[in-house]
């Protein structure tokens, strides 16, 4: 089975052309697939419609630019399901797979990830709504007997230590 992906972030300008995105511009994110594994890439609508066609990416989807906004630093650092995620997708530790499959839906569920549209019904692909950060992840195939455990195995890395 295949590894998560590294977290990817969306560009500021187009791939292709190089131009800088204004806020409120609509512009696509193409993934691809490569030798190297996967590879996304921000075009403009000019550049979309330039593309060739016989390239068929993985995955895409159009999507309005937000510049990011300035979050202040936090006092205390803190480990939610978000920063828990990005952390085990870092770490890429096989024994983790079920747990970001878990911590994803929950993002998804409350409205931080938006999934998106993928061929390969063995992997899933989330946009962070806020960042534009893409997120690939192993789809586990999980059995309704085994979300319990998962669920618990990330209640507790979610805990603050006793």
């Amino acid at each position: 089975m295949q590894a998560d992906w590294d977290i990817k972030s969306r560009s500021h300008r187009c791939s292709q052309t190089g131009a800088e995105f204004q806020e409120g511009e609509y512009f696509y994110t193409l993934l691809v697939r490569d030798a190297e594994g996967f590879r996304r890439e921000d075009l403009s609508e000019a550049a979309w419609k330039e593309r060739n066609e016989n390239i068929q990416p993985f995955s895409f989807w159009k999507t309005k630019y937000e510049p990011p906004a300035q979050r202040p630093p936090e006092a205390i650092p803190r480990d939610d399901a978000e920063g828990l995620l990005r952390r085990l997708i870092e770490e890429n530790d096989p024994a983790h797979h079920n747990t970001r499959y878990i911590l994803a839906l929950m993002l998804e569920r409350k409205r931080l990830l938006r999934p998106m549209e993928s061929q390969d019904k063995d992997m899933l692909v989330y946009e962070h709504i806020a960042s534009g950060d893409t997120f690939v992840l192993t789809n586990p195939h999980l059995s309704l007997e085994q979300i319990p455990n998962v669920q618990r195995e990330v209640s507790a890395l979610l805990s603050p230590p006793a």
